[in-house]
C-alpha cells in the first residue's frame, strides 16, 4: 500500500509528546512489514535533519521551492525539505512566517491558521510525489482540517478519487477551537462550518477530522471506549458514538531498538529476563545518581512525568507520604505546574534519605529510572495510551497503573494463584486506592520468587511497534476498501 502520514511532530526532528514517538516509529514499522510510506512535517525553526545516525542542524535536501498552495484568497509559495531515516522519506513544509517562530506550538485563531496552512499544503505536496496514495493518515487537530479539504475542495479533485482518509486521535482533550470568522481566509465554505466544524457557536478543527474522515483510530481499545461516554467525550461523545462503526483502537508500539535493557546505551549494565543480576547494578547507579542511600533491599518507585491532574499527581500527592512510611524510596523525573514541583520539592527535603527529584527532562535518566526502580506508578486520571508502562514491562519495573485507556489495555493484576499478570491496577480515582495497590506490590517485593515471576511476565510481553504496524496496516486495507 502507499500511506502518506502528515503529522505536527515527530522523533527525532520535533517533539512535545507521545504524538511525536509514534509518527518517529510507525513509519520506521510500516516500512520494514512493505508499506511504501511517506511522512510530511512542518519544518519549524532550528529543526534537526538525520544523515546516517548522525542528527545535525542541517538543512535537509531542498527538492521543491515552489510549491503553490492557495490560500488566504491567493497563493502561497512553500519550499519543501526531504530526509531519510530507516529508508523512510521525510518531507518538510517551510513558510517562515508560520514555522520559523521559535516554538512548536502556540495559542489563538493564528494557531489554527497555521496548520491550516500546512494541512493544505501537505495535500498540494501529496500532488508532486507521484501516484494518489491508498490513504493519507491525519494526527490530531493539527491536521484535523485535512480530511474537510478532501471533502469539499477537492472533492471533483481526479487525483484524490480513490484517497482515503485515517484519522488518529492521540488526546482528544486538544481540539483546535477557533472563530468562525476564519473559515473564509483558510478557504473552508459555511457548509462545511455547518455540517462538520461547528461547536457551540466555534469551529473545531479536531471534529473536523472526526467528521470528514473515512475512519479514525484511537491509541487503545479502551481509550476508544471511554471517548464515547460523557466522561471522556470532551463534548464530542455524541459525534464519537455516531462514528463508531468507523472508529478502532490500536494501541501504540515501543521502539526496542531504543528502550531494551539488553542493550541500552544509558544505563550501567544490561540484563535480560534469564540473566537479572544487571537489573541491581542499575539500582545501586540510579540510587547513587540521586543521592540515595544504597540500600538496595528497600523496594524503589520511579515516576517520569508531566506533573499535571491528568498525570493523577494530585493521587500521588495525597499517597506519597504514606507509600513514604513503609521505608520505600521514590525518585521523580519531570516538569509542570509549579505548585507540584515545590510541592515534592517539600516532600524530598522533608525525606532526603528516601526521595529525589529532578525537574525537567533528561533522555538519558529516564532509561535509567526504568532500569533501576522496583516499581513505576501511573495513576492516570486518563490517558489514551501511556508508553512508560510498556517501557517499564520490558525493563522488568513493575507498573502500578490506575486502569483507564492504554493502562487498562496493558496491565494486568498479578495473582499468586495462577501467577499470571504483570502488574498492579486499580480502577477508582482514589489515592487510597493507589496506596492499596502499592501496600499489595509493597507484600509482594518481599516474596523474591514472586517478585522474579510477575517482571518475567511483563518482559516477556510483545509491545513492539511490529505487531502495531501490522495492525495499521490491516485498519489501511479496510479503509481504502470503503473508499472504494
Amino acid at each position: 500500500m502507499k500511506i502518506v502520514l502528515v503529522a505536527s511532530e515527530a522523533v527525532p526532528y520535533s517533539k512535545t509528546g507521545g504524538l511525536a514517538d509514534v509518527c518517529g516509529a510507525l513509519p520506521k514499522a510500516l516500512k520494514r512489514i512493505g508499506v511504501d510510506i511517506r511522512v510530511i512535517l512542518p519544518r519549524y525553526t532550528g529543526m534537526s535533519f538525520r544523515h546516517g545516525d548522525v542528527v545535525s542542524q542541517a538543512n535537509g535536501y531542498q527538492i521543491f521551492n515552489d510549491l503553490a498552495v492557495p490560500f488566504a484568497g491567493g497563493v502561497r509559495y512553500a519550499t519543501v525539505y526531504e530526509d531519510w531515516l530507516d529508508d523512510t522519506p521525510f518531507y518538510f513544509i517551510d513558510d517562515p512566517e508560520y514555522f520559523a517562530r521559535g516554538y512548536i506550538y502556540g495559542s489563538g485563531d493564528f494557531e489554527v491558521e497555521r496548520f491550516a496552512f500546512f494541512s493544505r499544503a501537505a495535500i498540494e505536496l501529496t500532488k508532486r510525489l507521484g501516484n494518489p496514495p491508498d490513504v493519507i493518515h491525519c494526527n490530531d487537530w493539527q491536521t484535523g482540517l485535512l480530511p474537510a479539504y478532501l471533502e469539499t475542495v477537492y472533492r471533483d479533485d481526479p487525483y484524490f478519487a480513490q484517497t482515503a482518509t485515517f484519522f488518529s486521535i492521540h488526546n482528544l482533550a486538544y481540539q483546535g477551537v477557533f472563530n468562525p470568522e476564519l473559515l473564509p481566509h483558510i478557504g473552508l465554505g459555511a457548509d462545511a462550518y455547518q455540517y462538520g466544524l461547528e461547536f457551540y457557536g466555534a469551529a473545531n478543527s479536531l471534529k473536523s477530522g472526526l467528521f470528514f474522515s473515512t475512519a479514525i483510530s484511537t491509541v487503545s481499545r479502551k481509550y476508544a471506549d471511554e471517548i464515547q461516554t460523557q466522561e471522556f467525550g470532551n463534548q464530542l461523545d455524541g459525534l464519537m458514538r455516531w462514528r463508531k462503526g468507523d472508529m478502532l483502537g490500536i494501541l501504540n508500539g515501543v521502539d526496542y531498538d531504543e528502550w531494551n535493557p539488553a542493550h541500552d546505551p544509558h544505563t550501567v549494565a544490561h540484563y535480560s529476563p534469564d540473566h537479572m543480576a544487571g537489573k541491581r547494578e542499575c539500582k545501586r547507579a540510579l540510587l547513587r545518581q540521586y543521592q540515595l542511600p544504597e540500600d538496595l533491599d528497600r523496594p524503589l518507585i520511579g515516576i517520569i512525568t508531566r506533573l499535571t491532574t491528568q498525570k493523577g499527581i494530585d493521587l500521588l500527592a495525597n499517597a506519597i507520604w504514606r507509600i513514604l512510611d513503609t521505608g520505600a524510596m521514590f525518585v521523580l523525573l519531570g516538569s509542570g505546574a509549579q505548585s507540584y514541583e515545590d510541592y515534592f520539592q517539600h516532600v524530598r527535603d522533608s525525606r532526603p534519605k528516601q526521595v529525589g527529584v529532578y525537574f525537567g527532562y533528561n533522555t538519558a535518566l529516564a532509561h535509567q529510572i526504568e532500569a533501576g526502580a522496583d516499581m513505576y506508578v501511573m495513576p492516570s486520571a486518563y490517558e489514551p495510551c501511556g508508553l512508560n508502562q510498556m517501557y517499564s514491562l520490558k525493563y522488568g519495573t513493575v507498573p502500578i497503573v490506575r486502569g483507564t485507556g492504554g493502562l487498562d489495555d496493558t496491565i494486568t493484576n498479578y495473582e499468586r494463584a495462577t501467577k499470571q499478570g504483570n502488574g498492579f491496577k486499580f480502577y477508582d480515582y482514589s489515592a487510597d486506592r493507589l496506596v492499596e495497590k502499592f501496600y499489595e506490590a509493597y507484600l509482594l517485593y518481599d516474596d523474591k520468587e514472586a517478585w522474579a515471576q510477575v517482571q518475567r511476565n511483563g518482559m516477556l510481553a510483545d509491545h513492539s511497534w511490529e505487531r502495531a504496524a501490522r495492525e495499521y496496516l490491516h485498519a489501511y486495507q479496510v479503509t481504502a476498501q470503503t473508499k472504494q
